[in-house]
């Protein structure tokens, strides 16, 4: 999925794209070259149009490098999809198959029709890349219809409003439209996601936290095999200690179940037309995926102690975008259990 080249341009980037805020440049190059910002081009336009395993193994595998990264690479899959869905994939804007897009499906922006198009205004947040990305697909109100718009970036304003403790190398700023008129070949009525589309684009905020959650795993792994010894006991080592073992293993079977159960919900997304009551229990697998990413991260936290909270200890890195990413809306656990509940006691 993801070469070693790949991994290693990641990983040696990690901390650069936390620090400014946005993917580093290298970062953002080194997905282009591995195809992972055409996930879900057509293949008729160059891309791969993976389906929703293959999305969610290559995210995860970029998450366990870096989950800011691999964020921004499933909200260009996302806003890709739901172009090609509204029959906005053109040539044009796919001219280029390998551009990074961004996107928001809220309807937070106005739209008035004009000669040849639409004339839009509006704010979104939580746009995640945007500052690097080409496109924009936005979700936008024309009059009464929920309408999407692709628009270019160059033609939008970014502020600069995210601010928040985890996911902070993806860049989720403001996008803003004043007076931006999209011609009618880019802006449609909204069609209905399916059951199929909702599952990948939980996939696409779920997989960078497994990722980051094996990352945390492999940091820990690293940790045992070191000379650390916990304190205060007669230990030389950690794996001497019967308890340090167990909370490993613990962690260990929570994150490779976090895993199995996203791959599990992404091969039944990939095998067959989901009926609305398959789309809600796969979400529920989902967020339960996310709260065993949480879990298995507070238990390598217990087993590194405070030195894991160190500023140089990638941990704490991982144990933030943990944090934030899994409450992402996609992942909402007991939204999930609550219409799971009620597709159960459905008369």
């Amino acid at each position: 999925m993801i070469d070693d080249t790949t991994s290693a341009v990641l990983r040696a980037s990690a901390d650069k794209t936390e620090q400014s805020g946005r993917p580093a440049a290298e970062s953002l190059e080194a997905l282009r070259r591995g195809g992972f910002l055409a996930l879900r081009t057509p293949r008729e336009r160059g891309g791969s149009w993976s389906g929703t395993e293959a999305a969610a193994r290559c995210l995860t595998d970029l998450g366990r490098v870096c989950p800011s990264t691999a964020w921004v690479a499933g909200t260009c899959l996302t806003s890709k999809n739901g172009a090609v869905t509204c029959g906005l994939g053109t040539a044009e804007v796919f001219a280029d198959p390998h551009a990074l897009w961004c996107g928001s499906g809220s309807p937070t922006g106005r739209g008035e029709r004009v000669d040849g198009g639409v004339r839009v205004r509006g704010r979104w947040r939580m746009v995640s890349g945007c500052e690097d990305a080409v496109w924009a697909m936005l979700g936008l109100m024309v009059g009464e219809v929920f309408s999407l718009a692709v628009i270019p970036v160059a033609d939008l304003a970014v502020e600069r409003t995210w601010d928040v403790a985890g996911m902070r190398g993806t860049g989720s700023h403001t996008l803003v439209a004043d007076d931006v008129v999209v011609p009618d070949g880019r802006i449609t009525p909204m069609s209905p996601f399916t059951a199929n589309d909702l599952v990948l684009y939980a996939m696409t905020v779920l997989a960078p936290c497994v990722g980051a959650a094996l990352g945390a795993l492999d940091v820990t792994r690293e940790m045992f095999q070191s000379d650390r010894k916990p304190f205060p006991s007669a230990y030389s080592r950690m794996g001497e200690s019967p308890g340090a073992r167990q909370w490993l293993a613990e962690a260990t079977r929570l994150v490779h179940r976090a895993e199995a159960s996203m791959l599990e919900a992404a091969r039944e997304a990939d095998s067959a037309e989901l009926t609305e009551d398959d789309g809600i229990r796969l979400r529920l697998i989902v967020a339960e995926s996310a709260r065993d990413c949480r879990s298995t991260v507070e238990r390598m936290l217990d087993l590194n102690g405070a030195s894991g909270f160190a500023v140089t200890n990638p941990l704490q890195r991982y144990w933030r975008d943990v944090a934030v990413g899994t409450r992402h809306p996609h992942l909402n656990p007991y939204l999930a259990m609550e219409r799971y509940g009620a597709v159960l006691t459905r008369c």
